[in-house]
């Protein structure tokens, strides 16, 4: 058994220095059609850009942006930055021109790496404090005064625990896009404590799908295995099926980590239209004995499409569809479960493989503490949470980090959430998102919508407040629907009105299954998805009447 490595001092360099070290051999990164790199070969590429950067004026402190889709090279400009004093601003690849500018400009930052496939984004930009651009698919100078020197001398520079690491600007629900710092020790201590939900070696093997400018796959899904001298493998192009199936096939992962979305799809695709396109299929289906037997069938297949080893399956980012984990469960796919937010680095609690309960999102992370704060009746109250992890503030925006963190250092996450009599967690829901009833009740848009997404015709839904009545808007399967009302043609031949009977049909079926406050007046049948931020949440400030003040 792989005993736990906690790095000392905590900061990031020494994480570098001590897998450079001592896993200088073992495979580190690459593409998954590509060579890997050894770890003493990744130590010495991220020297070399280091020195590019010194070469380029820059002091312990500075901000260096990096704007790309994750590829070996973002690994290497990542750590030349954070390993040598300076910080690093992560951009996430899905950002508009506009929160490009927002972030370059607002952070300062005076050196951006940035992939060709991205550079139409940064061009023509004002950004007054960016003195150069270093291309990151071959680390060559695209702009700037000064010219690299590959043989300046890197400067001696003590990294503190407490030093920053980096500010994050996250891609919120809420619309106004806040840099998160983040301190050396923030980082490398949940990078440090994910050993206690899931232990790993230097024999392991990941493959990143998520954006690694986002805290999650940053501290878990780069951070973590580099610890352990595990190795890590990136997709050249979007994670579409055509590109993750072979890829699955030829690396056969043992570590994952994924947002909701992804498993949802597949049980929808894969397990619920198979099982309920008729009567009698879902009459099989309903019978807790056939449908866990057919669960048991559909998980080892999933577990051979996957790549056959896998023992790490990491869900977070968004609530876990309630029908999804249950297929999980019963299919004993190697799923796990974790909670928490970009200002907490990010885990504040989690389960491992064997330790998951159903809604749960686990137990408090080792040397965290998490309390409810003013519980209710019903012991729901905001979660709040104390921590190495627990960022230093919101980058020049003092009013927001006070808004947020307390004077004796506790963090309101914003969620709201219980714990059971084990001292697991169960979240709620966002108190941005809780609507308030006639009677003064809370209503938790996220409950509702979790029982609209789990119609098989349903895509995705965001369940809003309109003139005092709740209103559900939902993307449908449009042809899914045409071919459920195909009999219906001969008596009706106008499409709209037979959409207008649908949704007559399915406001009362749901109402049906909802308690008596959380009853929908109104559904609008929409023609696109809904935007997302990068951990696939729904921004619901886009929907909602407000955006318009």
């Amino acid at each position: 058994m792989n005993k736990k490595i906690e790095p000392k001092p905590l900061t990031l360099k020494s994480i570098l220095d001590y897998s450079v070290k001592n896993f200088a051999k073992m495979p580190s990164v690459s593409f998954v059609d590509g060579t890997p790199i050894t770890y003493s070969q990744l130590g010495k590429k991220i020297e070399e850009t280091a020195s590019k950067l010194f070469a380029l004026g820059l002091e312990k402190g500075d901000k260096v942006a990096l704007f790309s889709h994750n590829m070996p090279n973002w690994v290497i400009a990542y750590f030349s930055v954070v390993s040598n004093g300076l910080i690093i601003v992560p951009v996430l690849p899905d950002f508009t021109r506009e929160e490009v500018e927002n972030v370059l400009v607002h952070s300062e930052s005076k050196v951006l790496f940035i992939s060709e496939r991205l550079i139409s984004r940064v061009e023509g930009l004002e950004l007054p404090s960016l003195e150069a651009t270093i291309l990151l698919d071959d680390f060559s100078q695209m702009s700037g005064t000064k010219s690299i020197n590959t043989e300046t001398v890197i400067p001696k520079i003590t990294v503190k625990e407490n030093d920053t690491a980096a500010i994050i600007y996250t891609s919120g629900t809420t619309g106004r896009s806040k840099g998160v710092v983040l301190s050396h020790k923030s980082i490398a201590f949940v990078a440090m404590q994910s050993f206690t939900f899931q232990p790993i070696s230097r024999t392991d093997v990941f493959l990143s799908l998520l954006p690694l400018s986002h805290t999650y796959e940053n501290t878990i899904g780069l951070i973590y295995p580099i610890i352990y001298g595990a190795a890590i493998y990136y997709l050249e192009k979007p994670p579409t099926p055509a590109a993750l199936l072979p890829a699955l096939k030829k690396i056969r992962p043992t570590m994952m980590l994924s947002v909701p979305l992804v498993m949802e799809k597949i049980f929808k695709t894969q397990i619920q239209s198979k099982f309920t396109g008729n009567g009698l299929k879902r009459m099989i289906y309903k019978t807790p004995f056939f449908r866990i037997l057919i669960h048991r069938i559909a998980g080892k297949k999933l577990y051979q499409t996957f790549g056959g080893r896998l023992k790490f399956f990491g869900i977070g980012g968004a609530k876990l569809d309630s029908r999804v984990e249950r297929f999980l469960k019963e299919a004993r796919f190697p799923y796990a479960i974790g909670y928490g937010l970009t200002e907490t680095a990010p885990l504040l609690a989690g389960a491992g493989v064997h330790q998951t309960k159903l809604q749960s999102t686990g137990y408090a992370v080792h040397g965290v503490e998490l309390k409810i704060h003013e519980p209710g009746k019903k012991g729901v109250g905001e979660i709040w949470a104390k921590g190495p992890n627990v960022m230093k503030g919101y980058y020049k925006n003092p009013e927001a980090t006070s808004e947020v963190l307390t004077k004796d250092g506790w963090f309101r996450t914003g969620d709201y959430g219980r714990f059971d009599s084990r001292k697991r967690l169960f979240i709620k829901g966002r108190i941005k998102n809780t609507i308030v009833g006639a009677s003064g009740e809370n209503i938790y848009p996220e409950d509702i919508e979790t029982v609209i997404n789990n119609h098989e015709l349903v895509v995705e839904s965001l369940v809003i407040e309109e003139d005092g009545f709740l209103v559900a808007k939902v993307l449908v399967e449009i042809e899914e629907l045409e071919k459920a009302y195909e009999h219906l043609k001969l008596v009706i031949e106008d499409k709209k009105e037979k959409h207008k009977i649908w949704v007559q049909h399915f406001t009362k079926e749901l109402n049906e299954k909802l308690n008596k406050v959380s009853q929908i007046k109104r559904v609008d049948i929409v023609d696109e998805p809904f935007e997302k931020t990068a951990s696939q949440k729904i921004k619901r400030f886009l929907y909602t009447k407000s955006k318009k003040k």
